[in-house]
């Protein structure tokens, strides 16, 4: 699946949804760790309950989260943005895809969801055939 068609089709949103819960994963983690005391669970030396530090520890997390999924946010648009460049053949107007150069009605219909009809302008037809119409 095509990068512009992964972005089209919502996967920006599920992705920022994904990081935000594993996130919320970690925050619930160290509360956890305060109010049931994991490591002395684990077998280590029981600890008493420190909210300043928990807090702090969470708010740590919270501003990591935010960095996070705005750098995420801003590279997958930074993405959709590149990936609105074509590059076509000044001659044939083919266009570039990998390191094959496909037919531009191709490329469109392979990456949206447009159909191709043919017709011919008033200036080819009469270029071509020699007759004048009206659009």
């Amino acid at each position: 699946m095509k990068i512009n068609t992964i972005v089209k089709n919502g996967i920006t949103k599920k992705i920022i949804q994904y990081e935000l819960l594993g996130f919320g994963v970690v925050e619930i983690l160290l509360l956890l760790d305060e109010i049931i005391d994991l490591p002395h669970r684990c077998g280590g030396p029981a600890t008493l309950i420190n909210w300043p530090e928990c807090l702090l520890e969470a708010f740590y997390v919270l501003i990591l989260c935010v960095f996070v999924v705005l750098a995420t946010w801003q590279c997958l648009r930074r993405i959709k943005y590149l990936e609105g460049f074509l590059r076509v053949c000044a001659f044939c107007k083919r266009v570039r895809v990998g390191n094959e150069w496909v037919p531009i009605e191709q490329y469109i219909q392979e990456n949206s969801e447009a159909e191709f009809s043919h017709g011919l302008c008033s200036q080819c037809m009469k270029k071509h055939y020699g007759v004048e119409t009206e659009d």
